[in-house]
Parts: C-alpha cells; sequence; structure tokens
C-alpha cells in the first residue's frame, strides 16, 4: 500500500484527474461571477432594460399629476442626470411643448390631437429606434404627456448579455483548465527528469576507483526504488572489488613466492645433471640426462617468466629507459642465437641497416623480448626451418614457417612468455602485432610514434 500511494504513476493520474473534475466545478462558479456581475450592471444602468424603463417613466408621471410648472422642470432635470443619454420633454394640455432635455433638441413647439396620436403610434413598438416611450402626467390625457426617448444603442438585454457572456465561459474555462494541467504536468516531468539526471550523472562520472559513487534517496517512488538499486549495485561492485583486489594480491605473493622457492630445486637438479654429464653413461642414459637437462631449462624460463609477469603486473620490474641503436641491438641479440638456428639447418635472413635507428628502450627488457621470439621460433617451427628479421621504416618484423600459432605444439607454456612480452612492449611504449597462419607466424614491432 506504500509503494502505491508513492507511486509516480499515481501521483500523475491524481493530476489527470484533477484537472477533469475541475470542469464541472469551474463551469457554475463562472457563471455566477458573470451573472452577478451582469445584474450588478443592469443595476447601474437602469435604462438598460426596456421593460423597467417605461414602468418608471409611467409611474413618474402618475405621481407628476398636480405638479407645477416647476416642479416638471425639476423632475425632467433629475432623471436627465440619471439617464443621461435619454432625450426628454413635456407638452402641456394646450399642446405646447414644455422644458426639453437637452434645451436644443429638435421637437414640435405646437402639438395637435392628431398629430400626438400619429407620434405615439409610430414609436411604439420594441424594434423602433430610438426607444420611445409616452405617458400621460397623472394619467389623465387633459393634463398633457411626457415623452422620453432612448437610443437603442445604449440599451442592453441583461439576458443576452448573459447569453454572449456564457458563449466564452466554456472555452475560457477549458483554456484556463489546459494551461493548468500543462503547467501542473511540466513541473511534474521537470521533477522527474531532475532526478534522472543526477542519477545518470552519478552513473557517468566514476570515481577514480572506476566505480560510481552512491546517491541520495529522499524518496520511495520508482525513482526511488531504482536509486536504492543503484546503491545496492554500487556496495556490491565494491565488494566484489576488494574480494578482488585480496585474491589478486594473494595470486601475485603465490606466484612469487613459488618461483622463488621452485628456482633452489631446479638449481640442485641442474648442478647433479652437469655432473652426471661428467660421468661414464651409456647412449640411451646420455640421451636421458640431456632431456632432464632441456626440461630444467625449460621449467627455469617458466619460472622466470612467471616471477617476471607479477613484477610487471605490479609495476615493480626495474625499468631503466635510454636511447639504443636498435639495429645494432638486434645483430648482437641474434648473434647469440644464430648457431643454434644454423645447426638446425634455418633458412636465415636478415635485413638489418647499418645506419643508426635510435629508440628510447630498456635494452635488458628488449633483450628479454627478443630472446622470447627467438626461443618461441626454436621450440615451435623447427619443421619450418626458416626465420627472418627485417627492419624497415622504424618497424621490425620476425618472421618464421613454422605452423602457426593455433597448431599443437609438443611444447607448452607459450602464453605466459607471450603475456611477459606484451607487458614489456607496453612498458617501453612499443606497439606489436601477431600474425599466424599454417604458414608460418610474423612478429611486428613498431614505435607509438611511428605507429601513429
Amino acid at each position: 500500500m506504500k509503494k502505491l500511494r508513492n507511486s509516480l504513476l499515481l501521483q500523475y493520474l491524481l493530476i489527470i484527474l484533477l484537472a477533469t473534475t475541475i470542469i464541472p466545478i469551474t463551469i457554475p462558479v463562472l457563471s455566477i461571477i458573470f451573472y452577478n456581475s451582469i445584474h450588478q450592471e443592469e443595476s447601474s444602468n437602469r435604462y438598460y432594460n426596456g421593460t423597467d424603463l417605461e414602468n418608471m417613466w409611467h409611474n413618474t408621471a402618475k405621481e407628476l399629476a398636480n405638479a407645477s410648472e416647476e416642479q416638471m422642470y425639476n423632475k425632467l432635470q433629475e432623471l436627465k442626470a440619471i439617464y443621461q443619454e435619454a432625450d426628454m420633454y413635456w407638452v402641456d394640455p394646450s399642446g405646447k411643448t414644455r422644458d426639453t432635455f437637452p434645451e436644443s433638441l429638435s421637437v414640435p413647439d405646437t402639438w395637435s390631437a392628431a398629430f400626438a396620436m400619429d407620434f405615439i403610434k409610430r414609436n411604439r413598438g420594441y424594434t423602433i429606434d430610438p426607444f420611445t416611450t409616452v405617458a400621460f402626467i397623472g394619467d389623465n390625457p387633459d393634463n398633457g404627456f411626457m415623452v422620453l426617448q432612448l437610443p437603442r444603442s445604449a440599451m442592453v438585454d441583461p439576458n443576452d448579455s448573459f447569453t454572449k457572456s456564457f458563449d466564452y465561459i466554456f472555452p475560457v474555462a477549458l483554456l484556463m483548465i489546459l494551461v493548468l494541467f500543462i503547467v501542473i504536468s511540466m513541473l511534474f516531468f521537470y521533477r522527474i527528469r531532475k532526478r534522472l539526471l543526477q542519477l545518470q550523472k552519478a552513473m557517468a562520472v566514476p570515481e577514480a576507483s572506476g566505480i560510481p559513487s552512491t546517491i541520495e534517496v529522499t524518496k520511495e517512488d520508482e525513482i526511488g526504488r531504482l536509486g536504492q538499486s543503484f546503491n545496492r549495485m554500487i556496495h556490491e561492485l565494491e565488494a566484489s572489488r576488494m574480494r578482488e583486489q585480496e585474491e589478486e594480491k594473494l595470486r601475485k605473493e603465490l606466484i612469487a613466492n613459488l618461483s622463488h622457492d621452485l628456482r633452489t630445486p631446479l638449481t640442485t637438479i641442474r648442478g647433479h645433471a652437469y655432473r652426471l654429464k661428467k660421468e661414464p653413461l651409456s647412449i640411451s642414459g646420455q640421451e636421458s640426462l640431456d632431456f632432464i637437462d632441456e626440461k630444467v631449462s625449460y621449467m627455469g624460463e617458466l619460472i622466470e617468466n612467471l616471477l617476471s609477469y607479477t613484477l610487471l603486473s605490479t609495476g615493480k620490474y626495474p625499468f631503466y629507459p635510454e636511447e639504443v641503436d636498435i639495429n645494432r641491438l638486434i645483430r648482437t641479440s641474434f648473434a647469440a642465437w644464430y648457431p643454434v638456428f644454423e645447426n638446425l639447418h634455418f633458412d636465415i635472413q636478415l635485413d638489418i641497416p647499418e645506419k643508426q635507428l635510435l629508440w628510447e628502450i630498456d635494452p635488458q627488457m628488449f633483450h628479454r623480448v627478443l630472446d622470447n621470439f627467438f626461443q618461441n621460433i626454436y621450440r615451435h617451427a623447427k619443421s619450418g626451418q626458416f626465420i627472418a628479421i627485417r627492419i624497415d621504416n622504424e618497424t621490425i618484423m620476425i618472421e618464421d614457417h613454422g605452423p602457426g600459432m593455433k597448431a599443437k605444439s609438443n611444447e607448452q607454456g607459450i602464453g605466459i612468455g607471450l603475456s611477459v612480452v606484451s607487458l614489456m612492449l607496453k612498458e617501453m611504449q612499443l606497439d606489436w602485432t601477431i600474425e599466424t597462419s599454417e604458414r608460418g607466424t610474423r612478429m611486428i614491432i613498431r614505435s607509438m610514434q611511428s605507429a601513429h
């Protein structure tokens, strides 16, 4: 129930419900307001209603039954002050026009009975303009009569006024409700968008550890529950990262300790194998001893690679860069391997320029990389009996015609060696690629600057 109460969907449905239910409330309220305002206007402008105006004029004429000329003048002057747009005058029993308001009003000076009857006949009806009402003074034709004329443009039927007003009450109210709904909806979605952008910002800007920081959750709606799930994920990632770091630390310590512990027995075995070589042995015994010596050397290389990989991955491997003539370094390094490949009847092709090619590298580390390449060719590409070293345009290429790295080999464990090579070349800011197939393997080394 609490989740439903805090639901964003429920909140927006309430906004829509409020917008739809406010219409039947707003229309009657506005109608009452308009109706009251029209009737207040009617009361302040008495001559807006023709019927009331006619009744007022007849009642006034009845009250003036025995009035003197001065009283007649004063009464009409008083009414003129109220009905300023109206024309007023009265005619005495002799048919003479008296007291016109305004004084410049153009009316006959003398009225005959026939003319008066014709005037009354011509000005009767609700469509005649101006609106004219004639009343006998004291309700007696012998006392004369009084006339009031008012332009119909100054008269408004309150019912028509209310009808016309009501014609735009509904669209105005509907427009107001629509604007209010749009404003409230914009505010509603603006707050949602603001919270989502905060969550996106927390996801997109991780800390130095690479894991985003947690966010503050203030509401328990859908976005709030998403934020809580995000925070739980962050805590799980942090715990997983800590476990991973601890396991990595233990693994590296184990490899380093294992490499160190294995060196001592291997050195002892190698020493005893060297002593046995001086003893008289049969041919098969000598072959077995050579095999043991070869495997001990191979295990020593594996242990050395394991130790180097651990030191490189932790940034503890000694690194001393200097400006080195790479052409000379490669010739020197391959010179130690030349007899080995020559004894195996390899086709050796060297294309190393005489001019200097200076790279900023660690010479001992680069020697280790080359020895690893030559060692792999010696162990895994003997069948191809081919090795080529070419240096062109600051690019070093070492090629063989072996079965390729995807082929099965009697020797195993070259993966750690290539991992060590990759870390060493990266440390020296050198780029390298391997192209391998069943027709052979190419290892290409470039400096980062030349690669770009």
